[in-house]
């Protein structure tokens, strides 16, 4: 039988130690990792190999050659050119006219090949994937089939709220010949994203074998340390780890342990190791061969390549050593530190948790490394949060940190960009916008910095101008020490999650662009950029028929950057305004409470008759809602008024909205003859389909509110400016907001959470989905399960272990007891 190994790939995620040498060859317990693939496909039959090669491929065809000493024909097929996965296989077709198995070369498994294969045939498939069931799909593609195992949907690099099920692809293939005719020759192809849904479309027969063994994709560092640790503790089929001394120790030939050292297994030494007196092999631990561990040396859960010497004192603490390193007396490496091939590291030397150091370096003597030395990698899961990059103020966000960020940020744009930059009036913001500006100059990329502005002049600047992007530095609502750091792309808006993650590759692996003096960025400041503002917002509305009704206003600034703003915009539409802390001010924006600012507003406006009041948060985002009652409205109260007074201004108006919104919403809107389309209950998607010209509104539940026709984002002051403009629309009068909060019902939404571990995310989706086949399900984020008279959503939380539940019905007790009862149910799979 044929099988084909993909072994092009450069590990770029596993950097220092694929610096020098192609991922498949790195050693899994002493072997390269493909040398246990090919082992895998000898014991299932597999005699005749097609590897593929891409990257560094004379180190593999040096060390495997034609295969005779495995005991299996290798031939090689070389791409010239990066041709993806699929391209890679089919440039290999005229070694493969019958039924053949596609592995890559740098996974860890001993999945049932064969029972792969019978299970193709039985079914008569023209491709059949090999998939698994793994705590955290995120990262993987996840593949949904139906109860006979016929694919029906792929699913790739999904988010929580995606996450209909577990099992992900494998990428270990089944295929018939016939599968060359969905690629298309010379160029690059993807299996996953081009192929596969290519045969979906064209009806042809594709299966999921789930499989029971193991398999980990061996793309990180943590996964490699990780798939030593199952290796040791026998949770996969590996052969030739060498003698075992005893339970769980394996000695290669011609290794040395001194009589006055100590192993504790599980541990693997390899071949002609030496353990000098008193030295400490720790658990799940693997020594390479050629290693010399001097007296006194200690290694706890680490991996040492091949002849590498560690002196005299030296402690490692779960990290990997590459090839060839030489660790002097007393060099301690904490958990995390991983080190390129032929690195020194001088006596006495620290490297602290997370450092890498690439290959070829030194570490001088007693030096103290906190951070990785060149260009490569230091990781942080989950940099990004809801809002952006947020963690207190010269502590997690220092302008070391701020400065990588923006380095990692500005080289996904193009050397030359121009970005602009602004903040708020706080001085943590303002020495953090500083460092922001020195990293994007630092890569070539040119910043128009607002200096102090709003979050929606920041938006608008960037669409208006030359920007490819944005970036805003501000004080964290609801926590003072906190700061967040928002990116927006050419358009104005939030980054995507895919942007977020390229951000947070670049960050940890500190792939940053330096340029070279001369090509080093400028600082401008850009003119009249609130003028512009002021006229872009007053060509979207009528402005003549708002100052002929002459509205009298209440509104507080929130000693926000708004303050700059209003005055401008309030004076073209002739309103009377009574301006409640209306300037910037960041000590008493500190102290500012939104509940509190919005009960003055209303006592204000029920002592002077206005019109309506407005509460605007300190960046310019948010807004409060208050009419001529005094009435204040919930932000799903003024949710549901805007979408009833557009969908009646509009014909046919088309609203946005997430998916936790009020159902009375959706019912104002389709009565007025509209129509919703979901969202998810991220922002960055929001005003993603906000920017689509066919929406007419969008709107969050947090008091973000979204006039696309002037910018696809939340802004405050335009909302104001569109909510007078429909206002001034009655024309039979008076322009009374009341007449419109009056026909908004009353909402009930509960909401909880449940504790989830990460690892049982996946499953409890998984799980509620199958449980929910006979109910109206809505599937944009999360599970909604859709009844009469109301909803419960299920949405995991992206960045800390637990789900939320939301649930809307006729009273409050009633949401209540559904989010208890889902909760319950939650708990009961946890169990």
């Amino acid at each position: 039988m044929k099988a084909v190994i993909m072994a092009g790939g450069e590990g770029t995620r596993l950097r220092p130690l694929t610096s020098n040498q192609p991922k498949p060859m790195l050693p899994m317990a002493n072997r390269p990792m493909m040398e246990h693939v090919v082992a895998l496909l000898r014991r299932h039959g597999f005699d005749d190999i097609v590897v593929t090669v891409a990257f560094m491929a004379n180190a593999i065809r040096n060390y495997f050659g034609d295969g005779t000493e495995l005991g299996v024909r290798i031939r090689y097929a070389t791409e010239e050119t990066p041709l993806g996965t699929a391209g890679s296989v089919a440039n290999a077709r005229e070694l493969l006219d019958e039924t053949f198995v596609v592995i890559s070369g740098d996974v860890l498994t001993d999945i049932d090949v064969s029972a792969a294969v019978d299970f193709h045939r039985r079914n008569g498939a023209l491709a059949t994937l090999a998939l698994k069931a793994v705590e955290d799909p995120l990262e993987f593609g996840i593949v949904i089939t139906q109860a006979d195992g016929a694919i029906e949907r792929f699913l790739e690099k999904p988010t929580w709220g995606e996450v209909f099920s577990d099992t992900i692809n494998t990428g270990i293939y089944v295929l018939e010949p016939e599968i060359f005719d969905f690629i298309e020759a010379g160029r690059s192809v993807d299996f996953s994203g081009e192929v596969f849904p290519a045969v979906l479309d064209a009806g042809r027969s594709m299966f999921g074998y789930v499989a029971d063994g193991y398999w980990e994709d061996v793309g990180t560092l943590e996964a490699y340390l990780r798939a030593h640790h199952d290796i040791l503790d026998r949770k996969v089929e590996l052969a030739g780890h060498g003698f075992e001394l005893r339970p769980g120790v394996w000695l290669g030939k011609g290794a040395a342990v001194d009589p006055a050292a100590a192993v504790e297994g599980p541990a693997i030494i390899g071949d002609n190791v030496t353990v000098g007196a008193s030295a400490v092999i720790g658990p799940y631990t693997v020594v390479g061969p050629n290693v010399r561990v001097s007296d006194n040396a200690v290694i706890e859960r680490s991996v040492v390549h091949d002849g590498t010497h560690l002196g005299s004192g030296v402690r490692l603490e779960g990290c990997v050593v590459g090839r060839a390193c030489d660790l002097r007396q007393g060099a301690h490496l904490e958990d995390g530190v991983v080190l390129g091939d032929e690195v020194f590291v001088g006596a006495a030397a620290v490297l602290k948790s997370g450092v890498k150091v690439y290959p070829f370096k030194t570490v001088e003597m007693g030096a103290m490394v906190n951070t990785s030395i060149v260009w490569e990698s230091r990781g942080a899961r989950n940099l990004f949060g809801r809002l952006g990059v947020t963690g207190l103020a010269n502590v997690d966000i220092s302008p070391e940190l701020a400065m990588r960020l923006s380095m990692a940020w500005a080289s996904t744009l193009d050397k030359g960009s121009t970005v602009t930059a602004s903040r708020d009036t706080s001085r943590a913001a303002r020495v953090l916008k500083r460092a922001i500006m020195v990293g994007c100059n630092s890569a070539g990329v040119n910043v128009d910095d607002l200096e102090v502005a709003t979050i929606p002049v920041t938006r608008f600047q960037v669409r208006s101008g030359a920007s490819l992007g944005g970036i805003t530095v501000r004080l964290a609502e609801h926590d003072t020490q906190s700061v967040v750091i928002r990116f927006f792309d050419q358009d104005g808006i939030d980054i995507a999650e895919v942007v977020q993650r390229k951000i947070e590759r670049l960050y940890a692996r500190e792939e940053f662009r330096r340029t070279f003096a001369p090509d080093i960025g400028d600082i401008g400041f850009p003119v009249r950029t609130l003028e512009y503002y002021t006229a872009a917002l007053m060509d979207t509305v009528d402005v003549e028929r708002v100052a002929s009704c002459e509205f009298k206003l209440v509104v507080d600034y929130s000693y926000g950057t708004a303050s700059f703003v209003m005055p401008n915009v309030l004076a073209k539409l002739g309103a009377d305004v009574l301006a409640v802390n209306p300037y910037a001010a960041t000590a008493r924006s500190i102290e500012w409470d939104r509940d509190a600012a919005a009960a003055r507003v209303s006592g204000l406006v029920q002592s002077s008759g206005a019109d309506l009041g407005v509460v605007i948060d300190a960046g310019g985002e948010r807004i409060t809602l208050v009419d001529d009652g005094g009435r204040i409205l919930t932000d799903d109260e003024a949710l549901i008024l805007l979408v009833d007074m557009v969908s009646t201004r509009r014909s046919k108006a088309t609203v946005a909205l997430p998916v936790a919104a009020p159902m009375a919403a959706e019912r104002v809107c389709t009565g007025n003859g509209g129509e919703v389309i979901w969202t998810k209950l991220s922002v960055p998607h929001l005003m993603e389909l906000a920017s689509r010209k066919h929406i007419d509104f969008a709107a969050s539940q947090l008091g973000g509110f979204i006039f696309p026709r002037f910018l696809p984002a939340f802004d405050a002051v335009a909302t104001l400016v569109h909510l007078l403009d429909l206002l001034a629309g009655d024309r039979d009068g008076p322009h009374r907001l009341s007449r419109w909060s009056s026909r908004v019902p009353e909402v009930h939404i509960a909401h909880d959470e449940v504790v989830t571990p990460w690892e049982q995310k996946g499953t409890v989706m998984r799980v509620l989905v199958e449980r929910s086949s006979d109910r109206n399900v809505l599937l944009v984020d999360g599970v909604k399960l859709l009844d009469a008279d109301g909803w419960t959503l299920v949405l995991p939380d992206p960045e800390e272990p637990t789900t939320h539940i939301w649930a809307e019905a006729t009273s409050d007790a009633a949401a209540r007891s559904r989010v208890e009862e889902q909760a319950a149910r939650l708990r009961q799979m946890l169990a």
